[in-house]
């Protein structure tokens, strides 16, 4: 990897690239799904994204805990790591804690939001988070468990799309 060209940026700068790689890393996944999708149709783009970010989440959880950990045990060490994730970055999630555990919601899903903008009907995404956040937690805090509260293709609030509940084991 080279970074050279990082090198003169100072800290506002790198702010701003990060954002921009963000973004095109969220392009990216969009037009993955969606070319995915024409070529083989909505179910099996649903499963290959189950597939990839199951592998995602694992290979992120790695990276994150070489590069930052150790973390906490249970779901605090569970949140610390996550919020460092990439793909959490791009999405306005809200954390409550409920007792020991933590109920994680999507307000505003980038992705469902915008295949609603261009047309297109929401896509089954549930799967693919749940494997994401199993593979994620089995290797930062293993003790924890998730369970999906609601997503697509579950009813839910109009201002919600979906919610999660992290808990130890």
């Amino acid at each position: 990897m080279n970074l050279e060209e990082l090198e003169h940026l100072d800290a506002e700068g790198l702010r701003g690239y990060i954002r921009s790689l963000l973004w095109q890393f969220r392009l990216v996944d969009a037009f993955w799904f969606l070319k995915t999708e024409e070529e083989h149709g909505l179910a099996s783009a649903e499963l290959l994204n189950e597939r990839v970010w199951t592998k995602v989440g694992e290979l992120g959880a790695r990276d994150i805990l070489q590069r930052f950990g150790p973390f906490a045990p249970g779901v605090e060490g569970f949140l610390a790591a996550y919020k460092l994730f990439p793909w959490s970055l791009m999405v306005d999630y809200r954390v409550e804690r409920a007792g020991g555990d933590l109920i994680v919601s999507v307000p505003r899903c980038p992705a469902q939001e915008g295949r609603r903008k261009h047309g297109l009907g929401p896509y089954v995404c549930k799967h693919m988070h749940q494997a994401e956040f199993e593979a994620f937690a089995r290797v930062i805090a293993p003790n924890v468990r998730v369970e999906c509260l609601f997503a697509p293709p579950d009813e839910h609030p109009a201002d919600c799309h979906c919610s999660w509940r992290f808990y130890e084991e």
